[in-house]
């Protein structure tokens, strides 16, 4: 005799960023609500992604301040050493703190029940956990993404590491090898350099961080090089053998045979989505060709009734894309909203030291687009706060429609440009010109303070 299915009003797959909060919001406007995760709850943000990487990097930004305090007239006598061991137990510390209160909230949660397990479609709104089934009229599928891995001759014979393998590392690898060039490859990069590994970085492409400007990703190449990291541009045909205890790595770069050693390789070269054994094909919902599932302007998916959100669904990479997900779909399903994800700005901060923070379009998109623009730039050289705190690596750039005088996108490289960045977006979320801003009067001394400023040196983009 079959089964029959368990019913409830929805069913959340995935613990990560958006499905939570949905869950939460469901059962509390009286659902009968079932959220279903595999194994870590609170998914690659709280557990391999932006905590325990920024974490990372916060110890990272520690040892570098020591070692750099005499240029402040802060003499370190004896020396200081990185106690790796004791980096990880801090980071998994915090991780793990996140972990148990995005856990700890859904058991506890009335309406919501918490079924531990791989999911997999049986049909449209029928999900297999283990011998039990689950339906529901609304699904919403929140299962995130993993590190892709190229197919790169010799790899399935040699040792590697992904960024979520790096989160067990409790030594110092003497040469870590990244593969990759992107925003894990080069955070990575930088935080094992302070650590103290010798750190070289592979590139395909003629750039590091191939959807930004040029000028961008050369700031970020000198960053890294005068820190110490070598960074091998123009890299093809890479194959690795296990040699003993360490990696052979062979490849051409520029044209030219090139080889190196490694203690450890990283491969950062992407990410993927997590579709490919969630039984999709036994329902209606459709895919591209990378595995993304299709949703429209509201994440509905083909199907009626369900819904993808996160990473899953290819609009965004991060976790606060994933957690405007969530936002959208309550919005939209318990308080009559109308919110789309076309009412998004693009945004995203590459947490190197100083950090990367970009919004809306840059400067190739720009002149792609053949749109009459003005831009403004100004070195963080130029800024007191900078000057002040010995931090003068990096500029800022902001566009502006030369017609409506409404702000197109910018690019913020420097000290608190993840954070300044805000007033720039907020600006453009309520859709007035750039005169709102440029007329407003900042705190001194403070980064921010130069956006007025910036902004009251606009030229055409032609002439720059």
């Amino acid at each position: 005799m079959t089964q029959s299915p368990a019913r409830f009003d929805a069913i959340v797959i995935g613990t990560g960023q958006s499905g939570p909060p949905l869950a939460v919001d469901l059962a509390n406007a009286g659902q009968r609500v079932a959220i279903i995760e595999r194994e870590y709850f609170g998914g690659t943000c709280v557990n391999t992604g932006c905590i325990p990487t920024k974490t990372l990097i916060a110890s990272a930004r520690a040892a570098h301040v020591v070692r750099t305090a005499g240029a402040f007239g802060v003499e370190i006598d004896g020396g200081f050493r990185v106690d790796m061991k004791k980096v990880k137990a801090r980071m998994d510390s915090v991780s793990g703190n996140s972990k148990q209160n995005v856990e700890k909230w859904l058991r506890t949660t009335p309406n919501v029940t918490v079924v531990t397990g791989h999911a997999r479609f049986v049909s449209d709104h029928e999900v297999q956990v283990g011998d039990r089934v689950l339906a529901a009229e609304r699904i919403f599928i929140n299962v995130g993404g993993r590190a892709a891995i190229p197919d790169i001759p010799g790899l399935d014979t040699t040792p590697y590491l992904t960024n979520a393998t790096m989160m067990d590392v409790d030594f110092l690898p003497e040469h870590l090898v990244i593969i990759g060039g992107s925003y894990i490859a080069l955070e990575f990069a930088q935080m094992y350099r302070r650590f103290g590994s010798r750190v070289t970085v592979l590139q395909r492409g003629p750039q590091l961080v191939a959807r930004e400007d040029r000028d961008v990703a050369e700031a970020l190449r000198q960053l890294l090089e005068d820190e110490g990291v070598a960074v091998v541009l123009g890299v093809d045909g890479i194959a690795v053998r296990k040699d003993g205890d360490r990696v052979s790595i062979g490849m051409r770069a520029n044209g030219a045979p090139f080889a190196l050693d490694a203690s450890h390789v990283l491969i950062a070269t992407g990410r993927r989505p997590n579709t490919d054994d969630l039984g999709l094909e036994a329902t209606h919902i459709r895919r591209d060709a990378a595995g993304y599932i299709e949703v429209n302007d509201t994440l509905h998916t083909s199907v009626t009734g369900i819904w993808a959100i996160g990473d899953c669904n290819g609009r965004g990479a991060f976790t606060h894309t994933s957690y405007n997900d969530y936002e959208i779909v309550s919005a939209n399903l318990l308080h009559n909203g109308a919110r789309r994800l076309t009412d998004r700005v693009p945004a995203y901060a590459l947490y190197t030291d100083p950090p990367l923070a970009r919004i809306g379009l840059n400067e190739t998109q720009i002149r792609e687009q053949k749109r009459p623009a003005l831009v403004g730039r100004r070195e963080m050289a130029r800024v007191g706060r900078a000057f002040e705190r010995g931090e003068t690596r990096g500029f800022m750039k902001v566009f502006v429609d030369a017609q409506s005088k409404l702000i197109l996108g910018a690019c913020l490289f420097g000290i608190e440009a993840d954070e300044v960045v805000h007033c720039l977006l907020d600006t453009m979320y309520a859709k007035k010109p750039y005169t709102l801003i440029q007329h407003a009067m900042h705190i001194h001394p403070t980064v921010s303070e130069l956006i007025p400023t910036l902004l009251g040196d606009l030229r055409p983009l032609g002439s720059v």
